[in-house]
C-alpha cells in the first residue's frame, strides 16, 4: 500500500511540476529562456563574487536553472554553452537513470545477478561468489570485490576479486560501475550511445558521447545538455509531461539512501541531508551532512576535478560545473559546499544546516582557515593519536603539544581531522588549509 501511495504521490508532483516548470526545446538552436536574478528576489549584488569564486576555482562552465529557466550562466576564457567537457564521475548517475529505464522496460531486473548479463568468468570470484553480486550491488557500490587490488579502474577479471559478501561493504569502487555499461547494453541489445540518444536524445533534446578514456567510458557534453539531465531529474524523470522514467519506486530508491552502509549514497547519486557520510578511498564514517551548506533534500551528481550537478526539487534548482582541479581539492563535496556559500548569498537565504553539523561539536577546531597550528578544544581530554585525512583519501600522520596540532606539513586543501582521545573516543572533524 505504501509503496502504491508513494508512486502515485510522485506522478501526481510530477504532473503538476510539468505544468509550472519551463522546458527548453529539444532543438537547442531555438534557445533557453532565462529569468531576472532580481524579479526572484535574488541578492544581484552578490553574483559577481560567486563569479569570482568559479572563475578562481578553474572552473569553465557555470549555469543555475530556476524552475527551468536559466537564472545565472557564465562561461570562463574561450569555453562556450556549445564547448564540449567530460562528466567523470557525475555521468555515474546518468548511468544509474539509464539502468532504472531499462529496467522500466523490462530488459533488466536490478535484483538479478550480474553474471546474467555480463556472463559467468566477469570477475576472478568462485561461481558462488559471483553469483551472489547483483546489479543491484554495482549500483549502490555495494559489490564486496577488493578495491584495494592497487587500479580501481581495471575491469579485467584478475583485478575484480572477491573481499567480502555481496552488500556487507560499501567501497567507492570505480570498475564494478564500469561494467553497469556492458549490462545496460546486453539488455538492451543496443549500444551504450544508442540507447542513450534513443531514451533522452529523442525526448529531452540531451546529447552526449560516451567515450572510452582509459578503461573507462566517460560522457562528454556540452554544459546546457549537463542542464538538461539536471532538470529531468528535478522533475522525476518526467520531460515537459513526457515520463521518460515511469517507475516512481525506482527514481525515489535512485535518489534516497540505497543501504545503511553509507547513508548519503543512493543509486549512483550522492545525498545531502544525511546523518553521515563516507567519502570515495576510506572506510571512515563522517557524522553530518555532505555537504552543510547546501540544502539538505539535495541530491547530487559529482565527478572528478569538481563536475557537478545539484538537484534542489522543492527550490527548483539546477546547479552545473564543470571545469578542472579546483584549487587542489579532489573530492567535489569540499568544493561543492563552498559554491553553495556563495550561491546561498545570491539566494539571499541560508539553506544548509548550522556549522556544528559538519564534525563533532565536542571538539570544536581554530582558527578556520589554518596556517601552521590547529587548536582543538579538549574539553577535558588529551590526544593519543592525531592524523590528516585528506580529501584524496590519503592519511598524514601529525604531532601535537597540549591542545596544538602542528599542520605546517600539510598543503593547502580540504582535510578531515582524525582525533584518537585518552578516554578511548575518537573525533572527527573538517579543516581546510590556506597558504
Amino acid at each position: 500500500m505504501h509503496t502504491r501511495l508513494t508512486t502515485f504521490l510522485l506522478l501526481i508532483s510530477s504532473a503538476l511540476s510539468a505544468q509550472e516548470i519551463y522546458f527548453p526545446p529539444n532543438e537547442a538552436s531555438a534557445g533557453w529562456e532565462t529569468v531576472d536574478p532580481a524579479s526572484l528576489g535574488w541578492c544581484e549584488d552578490q553574483i559577481p563574487p560567486l563569479i569570482d569564486f568559479i572563475e578562481e576555482s578553474n572552473s569553465k562552465a557555470f549555469i543555475v536553472l530556476k524552475d527551468g529557466r536559466i537564472a545565472i550562466e557564465h562561461y570562463v576564457g574561450t569555453f562556450t554553452q556549445d564547448s564540449v567537457w567530460y562528466w567523470a564521475s557525475a555521468g555515474k548517475s546518468l548511468t544509474a537513470f539509464l539502468v532504472g529505464t531499462a529496467q522500466e522496460d523490462g530488459l533488466l531486473d536490478i535484483n538479478e545477478p550480474s553474471s546474467n548479463y555480463l556472463g559467468t568468468g566477469w570477475t576472478s570470484c568462485t561461481p558462488e561468489q559471483e553469483a551472489a553480486i547483483t546489479v543491484r550491488n554495482q549500483l549502490t557500490m555495494t559489490t564486496g570485490l577488493d578495491d584495494g587490488t592497487g587500479d580501481l579502474d581495471c575491469t579485467d577479471p584478475a583485478c575484480l576479486q572477491y573481499l567480502a559478501p555481496p552488500g556487507t561493504r560499501w567501497a567507492y569502487y570505480n570498475a564494478p560501475y564500469t561494467k553497469l555499461d556492458g549490462v545496460i547494453a546486453a539488455a538492451t541489445g543496443s549500444t551504450l550511445n544508442g540507447y542513450v540518444y534513443n531514451t533522452l536524445g529523442q525526448t529531452t533534446g540531451m546529447l552526449g558521447l560516451y567515450l572510452t578514456v582509459g578503461a573507462n567510458n566517460v560522457f562528454f557534453s556540452t554544459p546546457r545538455n549537463m542542464a538538461r539531465f539536471g532538470l529531468l531529474a528535478m522533475n522525476n524523470g518526467n520531460w515537459n509531461g513526457t515520463p521518460i522514467m515511469s517507475d516512481a519506486d525506482y527514481f525515489h530508491d535512485m535518489v534516497t539512501p540505497s543501504q545503511a552502509l553509507n547513508e548519503s549514497y543512493g543509486y549512483l547519486w550522492w545525498l545531502n541531508g544525511q546523518d553521515s557520510y563516507k567519502l570515495p578511498g576510506l572506510q571512515v564514517d563522517f557524522p553530518g551532512p555532505l555537504m552543510p551548506d547546501a540544502p539538505m533534500e539535495a541530491y547530487n551528481a559529482m565527478g572528478k576535478n569538481g563536475q557537478v550537478i545539484n538537484v534542489v526539487p522543492s527550490q527548483g534548482l539546477v546547479v552545473i560545473r564543470m571545469g578542472n582541479l579546483p584549487g587542489g581539492i579532489f573530492v567535489p563535496n569540499v568544493y561543492n559546499n563552498e559554491i553553495w556559500q556563495h550561491l546561498n548569498a545570491v539566494i539571499c537565504n541560508s539553506t544548509g544546516v548550522a556549522d556544528g553539523r559538519t564534525g563533532t561539536d565536542q571538539r570544536p577546531v581554530f582558527p578556520v582557515p589554518a596556517n601552521d597550528l590547529l587548536h582543538v578544544e579538549l574539553t577535558g581530554s588529551a590526544f593519543e593519536a592525531v592524523e590528516a585525512i585528506g580529501m584524496d583519501g590519503r592519511r598524514h600522520p601529525l604531532t601535537w603539544s597540549g591542545d596544538a596540532v602542528n599542520v605546517q606539513a600539510l598543503d593547502q586543501g580540504a582535510y578531515i581531522l582524525r582525533m584518537g582521545m585518552s578516554d578511548g573516543s575518537v573525533a572527527l572533524q573538517r579543516f581546510l588549509i590556506v597558504r
